[in-house]
């Protein structure tokens, strides 16, 4: 079958926009062949700096015919109904419908057949749409036709479009339109000056082969590989190694068609800068990479750049001037850097009342404030020095107003250790100002040290219970100011560190479900089941997550057995019959079970077996032994079994009755002690 070759060829469109458009391209192109019943066997976009490509194999010629029916009225209907009936099915006479009954009688029916076109046909009308309805971030019109309405619009000025069609046992055609002068064609052009002519291609494998040969790498994950691997290459041959970093290495392989890896150097002077201030400099400003020495870890004065041009002089002219601007910005960020270490963290802490937070929540000066105070009363819980604990508090957010991370606001925290170390602060303070940011993200790491610790906990808590308070909660996938962050970073560090803390304490009832739901996720994510937190959280005063986390493992080891999926099936057997009857009688049946009432062998002992069971299971969770109250419980279930198998709980007696379901209820609640098995699925 044919395949499909498109390519868009323009000026360079910016690195980060590179991905994103191959997958919209691909999206929209595969999409519209579908609707036009044209499917297909694979699709595949690519993007360079100045091309987007997308190479569709296995599209039919031509779409499937289709068979429409349209019903219309009863046979015998008023002629008006008939009329409106042909002139909408395009018929000029009843006789060409046909007749088909149903329940409801006979009816016409206009039976019409569409012939498939040609995908060619097809492809002519649907491209110009997806030029015209690209979804750019940003777009711009250019040159003469930049004046006119409607004009065609583009991320940089489009020069052409290659859109070829057709099978591989035969020479494919170019689909046929015209957009704003720009006809389909099949040539395209090479690299901007190592191979300036035009090129004719004819599919893709030929697209791609012909590419190469004019220094184009049309695969973005090859030119990623190609980065790396020259890179770790040149980095070896001088006894170095090379930093990674996945994010530089996508964004300049956005910016070559041609990647050619090259060393650079810098003055070792710099080197007395922090190494994160460094490889930020030269990051930021020239996309370069830093490498360091496998023997201490250190940054070496040495960087690797990336060309996009084989030079005639072995790339010497584009090191000097990359050598240069590295300079000059390292120059810039010493400046900043022993500009800063002028003045102590403490000194800088009055220009916070001047910022604002939040209008509601008053200046960065009254937050550090809330913040010393959590870190405060948080710091015995956790076993941290309270006044190391209120120092590392007060100057965490220092570093905010300082050069460096005004320049590089990603080293925020880092630099106020860096800071406070230079001011001589203690290095549990020091390193609380970079920790207390963590964990940032799923992968990070989590704070250990004590004071780091309570600084963390009182920054998120400060943040999630003041947003709460003013009703600025997260919504659907909109979260601005990072709550749900925040909250799995309190969980992650209080698991994490085996800590016991009381939410109930320093959480309204409402954020305490907010950090429920947090933890399902993050429990879920290990391989939990989220209903399981649900049947934990839902005992009264569930607010040390620790231990809901230990009793979610038990509860989960405990129903993987055969004993706890039986007794979970009885106990949701009394809790269903007990919900029925309650609401029926309009009461609930918690007292104590009466021994006299007691008739049935199975009864006697079901109620013995319950006291016996609650009170192991509850002596068990008061010391936090959580396999032993599940052990305890699963001594029930022959018991259960037994009762519900002999005993008729709706007796005819009503206090006999009454009396057994007031033995269910026991049941309910002896389990109650690990959790509220009625909000156990399954």
């Amino acid at each position: 079958m044919p395949d499909l070759l498109l390519e868009f060829f323009s000026e360079e469109i910016p690195a980060r926009m590179q991905a994103r458009a191959a997958d919209d391209l691909k999206k929209m192109v595969t999409d519209r062949l579908v609707a036009a019943g044209l499917t297909y066997e694979g699709a595949k976009a690519f993007a360079t700096p100045r091309r987007l490509a997308l190479t569709v194999q296995g599209v039919p010629s031509r779409a499937p015919d289709l068979k429409e029916e349209r019903k219309g009225p009863k046979v015998g209907a008023p002629e008006q109904a008939i009329a409106g009936f042909l002139r909408a099915a395009g018929l000029t006479s009843i006789d060409q419908a046909t007749v088909q009954a149903d329940k409801k009688g006979d009816f016409y029916v206009a039976i019409t057949e569409k012939e498939g076109k040609p995908a060619l046909d097809l492809l002519a009308v649907m491209i110009p749409e997806i030029v015209r309805g690209f979804p750019w971030p940003k777009s711009m019109r250019w040159g003469a036709q930049s004046a006119k309405a409607g004009s065609l619009s583009w991320v940089r000025p489009l020069h052409s479009i290659v859109a070829t069609f057709g099978p591989e046992t035969e020479e494919p055609v170019v689909v046929p339109f015209d957009i704003d002068g720009i006809a389909g064609g099949d040539v395209t052009r090479g690299h901007r000056f190592l191979s300036p002519g035009e090129i004719q291609v004819r599919r893709f494998d030929d697209y791609v082969a012909k590419l190469e040969s004019a220094k184009v790498v049309l695969d973005a994950t090859r030119r990623m590989d190609i980065i790396r691997a020259d890179a770790k290459n040149a980095a070896f041959a001088q006894g170095y190694e090379l930093v990674e970093d996945e994010g530089l290495l996508a964004e300049v392989a956005g910016l070559v068609e041609w990647p050619v890896v090259l060393m650079g150097e810098f003055d070792k002077s710099f080197l007395a800068i922090p190494g994160e201030v460094v490889r930020s400099t030269i990051r930021t400003n020239q996309k370069c990479f830093v490498l360091r020495d496998p023997q201490t870890a250190k940054l070496v004065n040495k960087f690797i750049l990336v060309a996009n041009i084989e030079a005639s002089d072995g790339g010497k002219a584009i090191v000097a001037g990359n050598e240069r601007v590295i300079r000059a910005r390292l120059s810039d960020a010493k400046f900043f850097y022993e500009t800063d270490l002028k003045t102590p963290l403490e000194a800088r802490l009055p220009k916070f009342s001047q910022i604002v937070f939040h209008e509601k929540l008053g200046t960065q000066e009254e937050r550090i404030a809330r913040i010393v105070a959590l870190a405060g009363q948080l710091a015995p819980l956790v076993g941290a020095d309270v006044a190391k604990a209120e120092r590392a508090a007060q100057l965490c957010k220092a570093d905010l107003l300082t050069e460096v991370v005004g320049e590089f606001p990603e080293l925020q925290g880092l630099m106020g250790k860096y800071y406070a170390e230079a001011q001589n602060e203690d290095e549990a303070v020091a390193h609380a100002c970079e920790d207390h940011y963590r964990p940032k993200g799923p992968d990070d790491l989590v704070p250990a040290d004590p004071v780091s610790i309570a600084v963390a906990l009182a920054d998120k808590i400060d943040t999630l219970v003041g947003f709460w308070a003013i009703d600025e909660k997260p919504t659907g996938s909109k979260d601005p100011y990072a709550l749900r962050r925040a909250a799995l970073g309190v969980i992650r560090i209080i698991i994490d560190n085996q800590l016991r803390l009381s939410l109930n304490k320093i959480a309204k009832p409402e954020l305490l479900a907010f950090f429920a739901d947090r933890l399902k996720v993050q429990l879920r994510e290990q391989g939990a089941r989220h209903d399981l937190v649900d049947a934990v959280f839902a005992l009264e005063g569930q607010d040390d997550l620790l231990m809901v986390v230990r009793r979610v493992e038990a509860l989960g080891k405990f129903l993987d057995s055969d004993d706890g999926k039986n007794l979970l099936a009885g106990v949701k057997r009394a809790s269903n019959i007990l919900r029925i009857e309650e609401k029926k009688d309009g009461k609930s049946y918690n007292g104590a079970v009466d021994g006299k009432l007691l008739d049935a062998a199975e009864e006697k002992a079901l109620a013995s077996a319950v006291a016996t069971a609650k009170s192991e299971a509850s002596a068990a969770v008061a010391k936090e032994d959580f396999a032993a109250a599940m052990t305890a419980l699963a001594k029930l279930r022959p018991f259960v079994d037994a009762f519900f198998d002999k005993v008729t709980v709706n007796a005819d007696d009503k206090e006999v009755r009454a009396n057994r379901l007031t033995l269910l209820n026991e049941i309910r609640e002896a389990t109650r002690a690990v959790a509220d098995f009625s909000k156990i699925e399954g």
